[in-house]
């Protein structure tokens, strides 16, 4: 992302130093571990947003660059016991922890990661970061088991799947932009705006994974995964409320039974796609999209502002 680097290229890099020399351990395989964690690090979506939501209201610190840090470090931890909790294997095209080591392992390297970012954020008296970003954990926990809940039964409605969606995975980012506003204003009124800006962005952000599902680019992800995990997306939700019972009951039969067969697969993206599905959410994605974008705007022009609103444009608009 040559334009986010433009602006805070130094603060990055900054950045991955301290967050390096933050997970670092005496213990040999302790180390090993975060060492490949940090070879195998994806787009740090996340610390951007920190490092940038800092440099709009001041000078980016060494608070902003702990508020990053402890970010990551959360993220990093429910990554690696999500791939424990969802056996899987892979994590960006690389095996997960779990897959090199064991669950055992894993469970424990999520622990520790934890462990640093309290330990971070105490050892530097950073309250107000750990508060909010202590919520967002419990969000991420209570979306996930609300969703495990739902998905049981296939009885997701509109409300709960945004509901899920806002604790699951637009917290963290909403919390990113709070800590990362927080660090430099040191407002509540600011950071509370940032804290709602990067929520509409979250939430933006997953119903766009939501529709990568039903595209037909190589964008990493197979095509109907989320149908064979038997994950009720907003296109699907959508298209259940909106189609006539046959239909309706054949859907959810294939999802509850038929999940594995390509072929069935492809039918329910096909129904998906023929109820306007895939419409609805695009028009719910931009939106949201929107609504982040007038809450940024609400603040003074500078180039920092700029670059956040193509940040959030291409949350929606990115190919994987």
């Amino acid at each position: 992302m040559d334009f986010v680097n433009k602006i805070i290229g130094p603060e990055l890099k900054i950045f991955e130093k301290k967050f390096a020399d933050a997970v670092k351990s005496e213990t040999l395989l302790l180390d090993t571990i975060m060492k490949y964690i940090i070879k195998r690090k994806g787009k740090q979506l996340r610390p951007m947003f920190v490092l940038l939501s800092a440099k709009l209201h001041g000078e980016i610190n060494e608070s902003t660059y702990r508020a990053a840090a402890l970010v990551e470090l959360l993220h990093t931890a429910t990554l690696v016991h999500d791939d424990v909790v969802d056996d899987s294997l892979e994590r960006r095209s690389f095996y997960s922890i779990n897959a090199l080591w064991n669950k055992k392992i894993a469970v424990l390297v999520g622990d520790y990661l934890l462990s640093k970012g309290l330990l971070l954020a105490t050892s530097n008296n950073d309250f107000r970061h750990l508060h909010i970003l202590s919520d967002a954990v419990k969000q991420m926990s209570e979306g996930e088991l609300l969703q495990l809940q739902k998905t049981r039964k296939l009885n997701l409605d509109e409300g709960i799947y945004f509901e899920i969606i806002r604790n699951k995975t637009a917290s963290l980012l909403s919390s990113a932009c709070a800590v990362g506003a927080y660090s430099t204003s040191k407002d509540e009124d600011i950071t509370a705006a940032m804290k709602l800006f990067g929520e509409k962005v979250g939430i933006a952000f997953q119903i766009k994974d939501d529709l990568f599902d039903y595209g037909k680019e190589d964008i990493g992800k197979p095509t109907g995964n989320d149908i064979k995990e038997k994950k009720l997306t907003l296109p699907l939700i959508y298209t259940l409320n909106n189609v006539d019972v046959q239909l309706r009951r054949r859907i959810i039969y294939i999802i509850k039974n038929e999940n594995k067969d390509t072929k069935k697969v492809k039918f329910v993206i096909d129904a998906v796609t023929d109820a306007g599905g895939i419409k609805y959410a695009s028009d719910k994605m931009n939106a949201y999209r929107d609504e982040a974008l007038g809450i940024l705007n609400s603040f003074p022009e500078n180039p920092v502002k700029a670059v956040m609103e193509e940040l959030v444009r291409y949350t929606t608009d990115r190919k994987y």
